[in-house]
């Protein structure tokens, strides 16, 4: 069952979607579930709130573009009628792989755009 409603903003470095009928416990094992399998690490997690990582930082500062490494954080709101905001935040820029790692980061948030709409 789809808990997306719809797409309330996507602006560079943010997008944030409305969902009905999930609770934040069950959004957040969906979504842990879901970037787990490809690849992501949860590696910070409080209620409502996550920090999700892929790639090696240190790799990505020393090779640049050749290696990619993404971070976003994800915010879970509570609002009226038993719908959730979930917004998602880029937390790196790839402006240490030039202009090839801003381009990744970029088609990785349109990606990530289409995976939380199938959420």
């Amino acid at each position: 069952m789809l808990h997306f409603v719809k797409n309330i903003q996507t602006v560079d470095g943010l997008i944030s979607n409305l969902y009905k009928d999930i609770t934040i416990p069950e959004m957040t094992k969906k979504i842990t579930d879901i970037f787990e399998m490809q690849g992501y690490k949860v590696i910070d997690q409080q209620f409502g709130n996550l920090i999700l990582e892929k790639g090696n930082r240190t790799a990505r500062l020393l090779l640049g573009a050749f290696v990619k490494y993404y971070k976003f954080s994800l915010t879970m709101t509570p609002n009226t009628e038993n719908e959730l905001t979930v917004n998602v935040f880029q937390q790196s820029s790839g402006i240490s792989g030039g202009l090839i790692g801003m381009n990744q980061i970029k088609t990785e948030l349109n990606r990530l755009n289409f995976v939380f709409a199938n959420i």
